[in-house]
């Protein structure tokens, strides 16, 4: 398909043009996160031709997931492909000159450096305070720009990071929210608002790449599609005793090993302690005795009721049926090893 059909539409709105349109071509975005508002803002950048995108994610395709991810399907539930692969593999199925990577993995200390440091930016479609702060350190630490967004129930958020100029997510949140905090499982989520922030979020990234900073938006977005309640919150400037940016005190980059993280909607514990390759034909063999197994090349799923353990290459599992971590601790211990 020729470059100029393709993008024909695109090249004709004024704020991209020929040269603009150059510019995604040969943009590189990191997307943490493939879940709804990954799936979201990866097919339309690849969609908008931006040449390089690396998605990161570490979790599943699930039935639950279909009535918000647009990038998955029946087949990619069924046979619990990871994510970022089935992102890939469609994103390649409709645009093929598009550099989609998957990366199966969960985004820490340890790799960030490695993984993000190559992209021109940064967008954050995780489901937790803590990745987004390793995010906004890494961020500022590098001078990268990145985009923070979220949505729950009929509510979605965004803001523009740019380090040195805009304020960061510590400036805005200089703690992570305290007590019971609404998650999809708990408040449900529409898939519109998803969609809502997913494309504000996609549009200030093409802004960026084809450079048209003016007109970034420099304010805490937030919206709620079903009572049509919307604030903007001034972000234009950083806060001067911010422990991130003001400081430049990167607590969430010390290499400290996290907590497993209690995963969004899905009584699940991740365990990601150690980096283990695993057999999977060797682990399913030895399973087989205690449950029922099954595995493709990228996740073993084990089923010991009222659990179900998925495995994946580098040891990592995440242990649904459970919140508890002392629990999933000793199952993990118990069949995969301690």
């Amino acid at each position: 398909m020729k470059f100029e059909d393709r993008y024909s539409r695109q090249v004709l709105f004024p704020g991209i043009g020929r040269e603009g349109q150059a510019q995604l071509a040969r943009g590189r975005v990191a997307i943490v996160g493939c879940g709804a508002t990954g799936a979201c803002v990866s097919g339309l950048l690849a969609r908008a031709g931006v040449g390089h995108l690396l998605i990161i994610d570490r979790d599943y395709v699930e039935p639950s997931n279909l009535q918000r991810q647009s990038l998955f399907d029946e087949a990619d539930a069924a046979e619990s492909v990871p994510k970022a692969v089935a992102a890939a593999r469609k994103i390649a199925a409709f645009n093929s000159e598009i550099d989609a990577k998957a990366l199966v993995a969960d985004l820490t200390p340890e790799n960030i450096e490695a993984l993000l440091y190559e992209a021109d930016l940064i967008l954050d479609a995780t489901d937790n305070f803590e990745t987004r702060y390793l995010i906004n350190d890494f961020a500022v630490k590098h001078g990268k720009p990145w985009i923070y967004a979220a949505a729950v129930a009929a509510y979605a958020v965004t803001m523009n990071i740019i380090p040195g100029e805009t304020a960061c997510l510590a400036c805005m949140f200089p703690a992570p929210p305290e007590g019971t905090v609404e998650t999809c499982d708990t408040a449900g989520i529409l898939n519109s608002a998803v969609n809502l922030v997913g494309s504000i979020q996609a549009t200030e990234a093409i802004k960026f790449l084809v450079g048209a900073k003016d007109k970034l938006r420099r304010t805490l977005l937030s919206f709620d599609v079903w009572s049509n309640e919307q604030a903007e919150i001034a972000a234009a400037r950083p806060r001067p005793d911010c422990q991130t940016c003001g400081k430049r005190e990167f607590i969430h980059l010390t290499g400290e090993r996290r907590p497993q993280i209690t995963l969004c909607g899905r009584n699940s514990v991740q365990i990601h302690e150690r980096n283990r390759p695993v057999d999977f034909a060797e682990m399913s063999a030895r399973l087989g005795a205690h449950g029922t197994v099954k595995h493709n090349a990228f996740v073993l799923k084990f089923w010991r009721d009222p659990y179900e353990m998925t495995l994946f290459p580098d040891g990592r599992a995440i242990i649904k049926g459970t919140n508890d971590t002392s629990v999933a601790r000793s199952l993990y211990a118990r069949f995969v090893g301690s």
